[in-house]
């Protein structure tokens, strides 16, 4: 029945939306990779090895933490370490990614390790790489980074912390 409702709105919405609805909503664009996760590149980048020793570099559905030279960006790649690496993990992953590695939503023990990252403020909701998500996800993912800010958890404990695609942004002008 949700599905249906969702298709309704997109209809409503217009046939363009729709097209993008159905390929946003649609779990034939959906691979489930799991594995151990062996290696933690910054706050929201992984490598998980597979049975077939195959490795597939992820980034985290829904997130973007600091960069690894921005503040923070150290301390948000140690928080997904002790969340995730040398751990057994499941990616569900977004098939219609735009970069070179695999854009997923990756749980270890049941959780959701992109949420955690967000709910401690170490990473903020980034809805443009969110394709994938369920809405409730993304209900999920704005809640926490809300509940982050407010309680002042991690970079939202500075003074007005530069979001990664900004800071990215002024690097590109210098």
């Amino acid at each position: 029945m949700k599905g249906k409702k969702m298709e309704d709105i997109c209809k409503r919405i217009g046939i363009a939306a729709f097209a993008f609805c159905g390929i946003l909503f649609s779990p034939a664009h959906a691979e489930m990779i799991t594995g151990r996760v062996i290696s933690i590149a910054d706050g929201d980048t992984l490598t998980l090895l597979d049975a077939l020793n195959r490795e597939h570099q992820i980034s985290l559905a829904g997130i973007d933490a600091p960069e690894l030279a921005q503040a923070f960006g150290q301390q948000a790649k140690t928080s997904l370490a002790a969340l995730a690496l040398d751990q057994q993990a499941t990616a569900n992953c977004n098939k219609a990614g735009r970069l070179p590695h695999e854009i997923c939503a990756v749980s270890v023990d049941g959780k959701d390790i992109g949420l955690e990252q967000i709910r401690i403020g170490m990473a903020w909701w980034y809805w443009q790489n969110a394709a994938g998500l369920t809405v409730q996800t993304q209900t999920n993912y704005r809640q926490a980074e809300f509940n982050a800010k407010i309680h002042r958890l991690g970079f939202w404990n500075s003074n007005n912390p530069t979001p990664p695609w900004v800071w990215r942004h002024g690097r590109l002008d210098e």
